[in-house]
């Protein structure tokens, strides 16, 4: 952490939107916009060359979705601080973004100061979320994800993620989207707890994660 401004780079693929909150942000005194990307993969290549404090992430963006895009900063700068600020606010994306990383999510809609008070905390080390997200985040976390993991152990987080998808009835194509994965990582997911489950198709997998607990989403 620097003594000078946040150093902020906001990632949008709207140029309205993009342009609009950088012009709020710059008169900000602890605040400087150091760039301004229009899809994930530019997000990426900014961060690791302006090196950013705080990257203001959106999800939906060509080339490169958000959450991949901030799993890549963090990967590479543990440092940065994301703050996801999206359009959407369900459940899959709030958990992906979580998972890859990022410190604070916002809901296009906050207020000038939401943001900048947003920007300040995940600076610091905080992390962040709209009121309207607040009150889900308890009932997000641990208890499920523990539950699954002493279920099946043998599966990855990610390959826990799909199951649960799978157990809800989503084709792999929807697992895809919620997760923001290629369509291949996910056959390949889908292949592989097949394997670890040594079961003979997706309909057994199915009733063997029910069973577990697993699948019951809205």
């Amino acid at each position: 952490m620097n003594g000078g401004p946040i150093r902020v780079l906001v990632a949008d693929d709207h140029p309205v939107f993009r342009d609009g909150l950088a012009t709020l942000l710059e008169p900000h005194p602890d605040i400087e916009v150091v760039g301004r990307a229009a899809d994930g993969a530019e997000a990426v290549a900014l961060a690791a060359s302006v090196q950013p404090d705080v990257v203001v992430m959106d999800i939906q963006m060509p080339n490169l979705n958000g959450i991949e895009a901030t799993r890549q900063i963090v990967a590479s700068q543990p440092g940065v601080g994301i703050l996801v600020f999206t359009m959407g606010e369900d459940d899959g994306t709030l958990l992906s973004a979580m998972r890859a990383g990022a410190r604070g999510y916002l809901v296009k809609g906050a207020s000038q100061d939401e943001v900048t008070r947003a920007i300040t905390a995940v600076h610091a080390g905080g992390v962040v979320f709209g009121a309207s997200l607040a009150s889900r985040i308890g009932e997000l976390l641990a208890p499920s994800a523990a539950r699954e993991a002493t279920q099946f152990p043998m599966l990855t987080e990610r390959e826990r993620e799909v199951l649960d998808l799978i157990a809800a009835g989503r084709s792999n194509g929807q697992i895809a989207s919620e997760l923001f994965l290629a369509p291949k990582t996910v056959r390949n997911n889908v292949s592989a707890i097949l394997s670890k489950l040594q079961a003979t198709d997706r309909a057994e997998v199915i009733i063997r994660a029910r069973d577990a607990g697993l699948g019951h989403r809205d």
